[in-house]
């Protein structure tokens, strides 16, 4: 993956903890995983403020009749498959 250098001012007390932590040299690293997880929490919450549906529903024709429906057909397809199973083995 590329970087770019980016010259950020610390304050002396936050160095101190962050190297205690991981030491000095391991200081960039954790701020990339810092930063990065900073910016995933801002765009979830973005995400869960703004009116955007989770899913189109176009994306999941099989919920289309009902959630119910669906889950009762696969939960009816997963017995079929262990009564198979349970029958073979029996032979």
């Amino acid at each position: 993956m590329k970087s770019k250098r980016a010259h950020i001012l610390l304050p002396h007390d936050l160095v101190k903890e962050i190297d205690s932590i991981v030491g000095p040299r391991g200081r960039s690293a954790f701020l990339v995983e810092t930063a990065r997880e900073a910016v995933r929490r801002r765009k979830l919450l973005r995400f869960l403020e703004s009116d955007t549906p989770a899913w189109k529903d176009a994306d999941h024709p099989e919920l289309r009749r009902s959630a119910a429906e669906f889950i009762r057909e696969l939960r009816q397809e997963s017995e079929t498959k262990r009564t198979k199973k349970q029958r073979r083995g029996k032979k």
